[in-house]
Formats: C-alpha cells, structure tokens, sequence
C-alpha cells in the first residue's frame, strides 16, 4: 500500500507538470518524512547516484553534438545525403531519414538530432512542396536513431546501471539502426509513390565526392568512437572526452566555423541539459532507497517470473510496459528505475545483457514518439512550426515500421549480438 501511494503521488506530480527530476525528489522527500530518514541520509544519496566515472561520458557526449551542430556540419550532412538518395521519389524525405543516420553516428541523442537537423530539414522540406505534416513526422522517427547508433546517451546510462559492456551496446545498436532505416526508407517510399511526392536531381559523381569530402571529417566520428574502444585506446567514458576534442579540432581548423561565442554557447547548452540529467540521476538515487525498502525488486522479479514463460514472453511484456510507462516517464528516468530491477530477471531467462539493453532502448525511443510525455514530439513540433496534437496524430502509421524491427530484434537475438560477439566476443 506504501509503495502504490508513493508511485501514485509521483505520477500525480509528473502528469501536474513537474519537471521529472523534481517530480522523484519530492515524492521521495515524502516517503522520508513518512519513514523517518534524515535529510542528510537523503543528500548523500543524490551525491552517491552522481559520483560515477561512466556517467562523465553523458555531458562530454552532449557537448560533442553541440560543438558540431554550431559548426555547421548539420548542412553538409544534409548536402551528402541529397546527393545519394535525393534521386528517389521522395527525395528530400529519404535525406531526411539518411541524414539523421549519419547525424545519430555524433549525437547520440534523440533530441539533438531533432533539435539540430530538424530546422534545415523542415525548410528544405517546405521550399520543396512537402506536405508540412510529412516532413515533421519524418524528422520525429527519424530522430529515435540517435541513441541507436554510437555513441548513444541512453546505453552509456544503461551500460552504468546494468553492468553490461558499454562498448558491446554501442556495437549491438549498428544493426538495428540500420535496420530502422531502411523500414522507415522503405514506408516513406510506398507513402510517395501514393502521394506523388516530387524527385530531387540526380548528382553527379563529382558532386557526390564533393559532399562526401565536405562531410568526411564528421562521418568519421562514429569510427573514431568504436576503434578507439575496440582498440583498447580508450574506455568509452574517455572516448567521449576523445569525441569532443576530435569535434573541437574538426569544427576549428576544418569546418572554420567555430568561435569562441559559439563554444561559449555550446557549454552553456551542455550545462542546461547536463543539469537536467543530473537532477533525473539524483532523483532516482533517492528513489532507489525506497525501492529497495519496500521491496519493488523482489516484486517486479516475481511478477514478470510468474507471467513469463520464456524469454520470449518476457521480451514482450517489458515492451509493452515500457511503451505504456514512456507514454508518461522520461527515458533516462525509466532506464534509471526500472532497469536494476527486470535486468537480473532478463539474466535468469538467459536474455543477453547487450541483447535486452538494445531492445529496451529501442522500445523506449519509440516512447519518445508517443503522447503526452513524447519528447521528440515537442521538439520538432517547435523546430517545423506544427501543432503538437497534429504531429502525435499523423506519427502513428509511421510508428509500425519501427515496431516490426522491434519484433525482429525479440525474434532474432543475432541482429544485436552478432556484432559484439564478432568483434569483442561478448
């Protein structure tokens, strides 16, 4: 009864508006009255749930995606696409999802992509005779393959929570993001040859070497990423650190277009977001003590242990939560709560960590698209000039590509695994 009152106020508080962070520390506050716990037992908590070296990678990642977004790489990112896949009907919507592809491979968030690349492509886009709705729906699907393909926020947060092999997530999602892309390539083209949507020039060879030598510096980023870790160079908190010089250096003496009240603005990006993430990390620390006095482990243990009969059945059913839980819930604070609890059952049920770690990214990105509490939605709604309700409304047919890989991934773990265990054998 304790813990159903507590979970219930924090929804309460989440749906009133509450930033989410906040949400957790008041309920959490509560409990602690209720139970007796000091405020400095409290305090420490929010301090132990930050001092982790892993989570280090999480603002030096988002700072990479803002130096790079400053320096304009979002243009010739944009410019190669076209050249390769503006061809096809549709044109510019198959840049549009090719283009987030590469961009995915520098931010590593859903909400960089939409936010960076979203205003050149809904411009694009319009000046073409898109329909509006079209060209914001694109940039919304498109943007959950940020955290899909390395490097990626959410698996670091999960790499951190779960123990499993950050490198080995960050291999385990090339797969499936490519997958993504090319179901989402494949829809949009039926859409266009329905809605006749128009053709962009066919490039020449040389402008495709030109674009692709314009944009080479920062397509190499992902590569940069993955060698070093494969390598053993560097750990993947310390390829973060790699990611922002390499993006520093690339922005300044490249692309030219780097300056100091830009970095300025870039680090003051990266603080207003970083804080954010912090006080979610904070707030789960605090909600964590809670958890583990009213015993939730144990109960989320044996509810999905008596309702799953394989691990199969199991995937699913932590699908279908998290898809329901992201409609309301932040993705980090959900990685944060939850998943301490279902991944030694994922374990029991003989679930790969890398395996269950993907796809519980991927459900959760796919909640992102989803109302009330749909991020990206609200992004690119700002960043198109379209109407929230609308965009929530026209996303749903494009959500069930993304569903089908989802299932393909249930199905056939090697789509995730295949790659880790090649390459790092894990």
């Amino acid at each position: 009864m304790v813990l159903t009152l507590f979970l219930s106020a924090w929804l309460i508080l989440v749906l009133l508006g509450t930033p989410i962070g906040m949400s957790m520390v008041l309920a959490s506050l509560g409990y602690f009255a209720y139970a007796g716990i000091g405020i400095n037992f409290a305090a420490q908590r929010v301090v132990d749930g930050l001092n982790s070296f892993p989570i280090i990678a999480v603002p030096l990642f988002i700072l990479a995606a803002n130096i790079f977004n400053a320096s304009g790489i979002t243009r010739h990112i944009f410019g190669f696409a076209t050249s390769l896949v503006g061809h096809f009907r549709g044109g510019l919507g198959h840049v549009n999802i090719l283009a987030s592809l590469f961009f995915s491979g520098m931010s590593g968030s859903a909400l960089a992509d939409a936010g960076g690349l979203g205003k050149i492509e809904a411009r694009a886009m319009q000046e073409a005779g898109y329909p509006h709705d079209l060209a914001a729906v694109l940039t919304s699907v498109s943007a959950i393959l940020g955290p899909l393909v390395p490097p990626s926020i959410p698996m670091v947060v999960y790499g951190v929570v779960s123990g499993a092999s950050i490198g080995g997530l960050f291999l385990g999602g090339i797969i499936p993001g490519l997958l993504c892309t090319a179901a989402m390539m494949i829809m949009l083209y039926l859409v266009a040859l329905r809605r006749d949507l128009p053709i962009e020039p066919r490039a020449t060879f040389k402008e495709i070497r030109q674009r692709l030598a314009k944009s080479f510096p920062a397509l190499m980023t992902p590569v940069v990423i993955i060698g070093g870790i494969f390598s053993g160079f560097f750990s993947p908190t310390e390829a973060a650190a790699v990611t922002v010089v390499y993006a520093l250096l690339v922005s300044r003496f490249i692309y030219k277009e780097m300056n100091l009240s830009r970095m300025w603005q870039c680090l003051y990006e990266t603080v207003v977001v970083s804080s954010s993430i912090a006080w979610i990390i904070g707030g789960v620390s605090m909600m964590g003590i809670v958890l583990a006095m009213e015993n939730a482990p144990a109960q989320i243990s044996a509810l999905f242990t008596s309702l799953a009969v394989g691990p199969v059945s199991f995937l699913l059913l932590t699908c279908g939560l998290l898809l329901i839980l992201g409609c309301f819930i932040e993705v980090l604070a959900l990685l944060l709560v939850l998943v301490p609890s279902m991944v030694p059952v994922a374990l029991g049920f003989g679930i790969d960590p890398v395996h269950f770690g993907v796809i519980v990214i991927m459900t959760l990105m796919i909640g992102t698209l989803t109302p009330p509490l749909g991020m990206v939605l609200f992004v690119v709604a700002q960043s198109h000039n379209f109407p929230v309700h609308k965009l929530a409304v026209a996303v749903i047919p494009w959500l069930a590509p993304l569903l089908i890989v989802l299932l393909m991934m249930i199905l056939w773990p090697p789509i995730v695994t295949f790659l880790p265990q090649w390459l790092m054998g894990i």
